[in-house]
């Protein structure tokens, strides 16, 4: 049994039958109830209704290249010649770098399911199936890898702009790569280096993205995390549009970066930092200290006042003090 065909069935919302599934299907009502137990267990919310039927209580979009090309700006296209949608992947950044010596500046690849999604620090990222946004890029630069401090940051710009561009509230920025929603992790990124250490090199660029986060999944995140559906006010774009609109500013924001390095966002940056003026505690170079987050600096890396010493960290774990 095809799991898209049965996701693409119940994202419309509506109460749908085993019956009219496994007709639909052309299989047993058996072998729907087992798909449906397996999508459960990935996470969706699929509610059961005795004598009605199933119901998904996210709706959803599935993603497709012709609906995410359809949707792209005029003129944004070009920046992505290679865009991919897979149903399954283990990571997207993985599959990039399994063939970052073949594709294209600008390629794209998301996966609606990741079996060993990344983040930060070998952690995991989990997500529902369809129910965010998780995908990777890949973007080559003619000088090396010491041009790219602050590339994170960046790209934490552009998606947390487009984001409020969409309606979203209570979106910033922390330190160094994740956008939150009035406190809450809303995305990640990560970002990992290949190719000459003194260019030219690539960067693969991994996103994660909270749309629709059911309840379940929260529960077992091990932080507070937001969606979409909290930041908007239950009013969700359709995924095809969001993910349209995050490459076109994403593309206009790597080709700036090439050519300014993080300098050209420092100032919107600010507009959007979580942590300037706040206590924190932080866990660097094999210790944990308590000091105040003083903003970036012109690379990127975070400034902190510790007693009277200013140090700047360009690697550190930060956590806002209560």
């Amino acid at each position: 049994m095809d799991e898209r065909v049965l996701l693409a069935t119940l994202g419309d919302g509506a109460t749908h039958s085993g019956a009219a599934l496994a007709q639909r299907m052309g299989v047993s009502r058996a072998a729907v109830w087992k798909q449906i137990e397996a999508l459960r267990g990935a996470g969706l919310p699929i509610a059961a209704q005795a004598g009605r039927g199933y119901r998904l209580q996210c709706p959803l979009q599935l993603l497709s290249v012709e609906a995410l090309r359809e949707a792209l700006p005029r003129g944004a296209g070009a920046a992505w010649p290679c865009i991919e949608v897979h149903w399954q992947l283990d990571s997207t950044s993985s599959e990039l770098q399994r063939r970052a010596s073949t594709l294209p500046s600008g390629s794209a690849v998301f996966a609606e399911r990741q079996t060993a999604g990344r983040g930060r620090r070998g952690r995991s990222w989990l997500a529902p199936p369809a129910l965010g946004l998780t995908f990777s890029l890949l973007w080559r630069f003619e000088h090396g890898f010491a041009a790219l401090a602050g590339l994170s940051l960046a790209v934490g710009v552009a998606v947390a702009e487009t984001l409020r561009a969409q309606g979203a509230q209570g979106i910033a920025l922390k330190w160094p790569n994740d956008v939150q929603q009035d406190g809450r992790k809303l995305a990640g990124i990560l970002v990992e280096l290949g190719g000459e250490f003194l260019g030219p090199c690539h960067a693969i660029i991994g996103i994660g993205l909270n749309v629709c986060m059911p309840a379940s999944v929260r529960a077992g995140a091990g932080q507070p995390v937001a969606d979409l559906a909290d930041a908007c006010a239950g009013v969700v774009p359709a995924r095809n549009a969001l993910a349209a609109a995050l490459l076109a500013a994403l593309a206009e924001a790597l080709a700036l970066f090439a050519r300014a390095g993080f300098a050209a966002f420092a100032a919107r940056y600010v507009a959007l930092d979580a942590l300037a003026g706040r206590e924190l505690s932080v866990q660097a170079g094999g210790e944990t200290f308590r000091a105040r987050a003083q903003g970036v600096d012109a690379r990127g890396a975070l400034r902190v006042l510790r007693g009277a010493q200013t140090l700047l960290l360009d690697s550190a774990d930060v956590s806002v003090r209560a």
